[in-house]
């Protein structure tokens, strides 16, 4: 959106700017999600009282006239609108200020546009680029294919040059991004996969780190594997759906996968990674789940290498399945759940960063320094932060530090260079 907003000649600004137009996109997975959503929406009203205020994203498409009542929205653009945004804004800007406008069309059809790469523009060291859009899946809990329609990927062509492009501007890390990545290309002619994709880029000269956002256990062929572990251009880094470790309630979510396969793709990712970093989601408090459910999660939890965990309470979606489900787990359960996996993720990350001490890594120096030390932050192939000092011309590029310290949320290092010199 910002490029597309760019190329008509907008300039992105801060917010305290109090700028002509505010583009929120919303989330609506949670209801925590959608809460975050009106503190923005009503900020960006306080801060910017004479600016237009536009609300996009997965909220605005699935609750397109609850989110136009809300004060201080002036447009409402569903997700297959999105490459309308200039001309509704144009639109918007140009009219009288009256009722909130709502452009809310249906995903039925919707299709997913490459997006033109410009000089850079936001000064960050990792460039995103959507392979894929919609969901396929029918999760019981999961309100995101109603708000991303169905799956549906852009052709491996145009993702190689867009992704040389990106490289060639000075980006030495491309994160792959999708809502279902793993069914990139089933809907393609001729048909192509995640595979097939990730060879081509991976073979662009001057990557660094080829990352990758969520897959689902399902998705791992035996193809896919085979490059994940053989490739140095993979970032050594994999985030891993698991939602919960009992089968009865994987079953019971409508999950494609069982705890089984999810240890024989982990096991097998870290047998022959070394130092492998593994992030997974996990719901506690799904209606039904009982004490020797969540016994299971925590257990696999336990036995897993995992480096972090996303735990996030259960919370109930409209017109989902899992919405009309009996068996609803009492908050006050459902906290300490969340408390007792969190606890234990806070371990697991932790001995997973006193592991780096003594290594030297390839970290990616990102634009962002550490505030109050003045360091430069890096970010390693298994998505460790590591704060080191060094010069400034070191931000976007590729440095060599050794981890000298791992209390707190973030390592800390100094340059290779340094101590060779």
């Amino acid at each position: 959106m910002q490029a597309l907003l760019e190329a008509r000649g907008f300039r992105a600004v801060p917010l305290e700017a109090t700028p002509d137009v505010v583009v929120i996109n919303t989330c609506t997975v949670t209801a925590r999600a959608e809460l975050s959503d009106r503190r923005a929406i009503r900020r960006a009203a306080r801060l910017s009282p004479g600016g237009r205020v536009v609300v996009t994203g997965c909220w605005a498409q699935t609750n397109g006239a609850e989110v136009a009542a809300l004060g201080g929205v002036d447009l409402v653009v569903g997700n297959a609108d999105k490459p309308r945004l200039p001309e509704l804004l144009a639109d918007l800007l140009t009219g009288d200020r009256a009722a909130p406008r709502v452009a809310v069309s249906d995903l039925a059809g919707a299709r997913l546009e490459p997006v033109a790469s410009g000089p850079r523009t936001d000064g960050r060291s990792r460039a995103f680029v959507k392979v894929q859009d919609g969901c396929q899946h029918r999760c019981a809990f999961c309100i995101v294919p109603f708000a991303r329609g169905a799956s549906r990927s852009l052709d491996p062509k145009l993702l190689e040059d867009q992704v040389r492009g990106l490289v060639e501007a000075g980006h030495p890390e491309i994160l792959l991004t999708g809502v279902d990545l793993g069914h990139y290309g089933a809907d393609l002619l001729p048909r192509t996969d995640l595979a097939a994709l990730l060879g081509r880029l991976a073979a662009i000269d001057g990557l660094r780190w080829l990352r990758l956002s969520s897959l689902l256990p399902a998705y791992f062929s035996e193809p896919l594997l085979e490059l994940l572990t053989a490739s140095p251009v993979i970032a050594p880094h994999f985030h891993v759906p698991l939602q919960s470790g009992s089968d009865r309630i994987l079953r019971s979510m409508r999950r494609p996968y069982t705890t089984a396969m999810y240890r024989r793709v982990v096991e097998r990712l870290a047998g022959a990674i070394p130092r492998l970093g593994l992030g997974a989601d996990v719901i506690v408090g799904f209606p039904g789940e009982a004490a020797a459910d969540f016994a299971a999660t925590l257990g696999l939890v336990e036995t897993l290498p995992f480096s972090y965990l996303h735990v996030f309470p259960y919370s109930t979606r409209r017109g989902t399945e899992a919405a009309v489900l009996p068996g609803r787990v009492e908050a006050g359960v459902v906290a300490e759940r969340a408390r007792r996996l969190r606890q234990a993720a806070a371990r697991k990350s932790r001995a997973f960063r006193e592991a780096m001490v003594g290594r030297v890594e390839d970290v990616l120096v990102l634009a962002r320094g550490d505030r109050r030390e003045g360091d430069l932050v890096g970010l390693t192939g298994n998505y460790i932060e590591v704060a080191f000092p060094g010069p400034e011309d070191l931000r976007r590029r590729v440095a060599r530090v050794l981890v000298t310290d791992a209390r707190g949320e973030r390592a800390r290092g100094m340059l290779d260079e340094t101590l060779a010199g």
